[in-house]
């Protein structure tokens, strides 16, 4: 009998209150860690989508801007680009411009509505 009583004593000290809630709290901390790290890798996972977005639309736009500047080292882009930003033509063309009116004109109000108002306009 003498050999099974370190068995128990063992199994006694495992099994006693204070032991079960230092594993329960542990369990608890783990368990704590574990979610935080879930959403922490949520988190990554989001800023890693807007970066590759942000990535693939600065791609786009190195891409356009590569292609506008071998456009402006050529001399119809040089051409154009002057055009554009300073209004120029060449001796032989005319150039057009075409300015808006600030004042649109003003419509006459109608005082009298309905059926009469309308019959009168109608006459005028």
């Amino acid at each position: 009998m003498k050999n099974f009583q370190p068995k128990r004593r063992f199994r006694n000290i495992m099994h006693s209150k204070i032991i079960l809630v230092l594993f329960g709290a542990l369990a608890i901390f783990f368990a704590w860690g574990v979610i935080r790290f879930m959403v922490k890798l949520d988190t990554v996972r989001e800023n890693r989508k807007l970066a590759e977005e942000k990535f693939l639309e600065l791609e786009k736009k190195k891409i356009e801007l590569s292609s506008q500047i071998a456009r402006l080292n050529t001399e119809e882009g040089r051409e154009e680009n002057i055009r554009e930003k300073f209004g120029l033509a060449k001796e032989e063309e005319q150039l057009i411009v075409v300015i808006e009116d600030k004042n649109p004109p003003e419509e006459p109000e109608n005082k009298s509505s309905g059926f009469w108002g309308f019959f009168k306009n109608m006459f005028k």
